[in-house]
């Protein structure tokens, strides 16, 4: 099964994270299947590749909770819908 997780990257006290599609069977810094976005907390930036999102999504990828609401968010994601994961 495929999920749509962060995978943390920058140094100590700045983090940054990677938004993958990442077989569930994996580590957090595993190999990933595809890089799917970026996410910054401490600037609050985000860069979705959104029709790579949607490709997974409708082949039956779950976001995690953190991504589902950064999805929802970003209006990639209807909130109103029921949870994915």
């Amino acid at each position: 099964m495929v999920k749509l997780r962060l995978k943390r990257c920058g140094r100590k006290q700045q983090a940054v994270y990677r938004i993958v599609a990442i077989d569930v069977r994996s580590r957090r810094e595993g190999r990933d299947l595809r890089k799917v976005g970026f996410y910054d907390p401490i600037k609050n930036q985000t860069y979705l590749n959104v029709p790579a999102i949607l490709y997974f999504i409708e082949r039956g990828a779950k976001p995690t909770e953190t991504v589902y609401d950064i999805l929802t968010r970003a209006a990639v994601l209807n909130p109103n819908e029921t949870k994915l994961t």
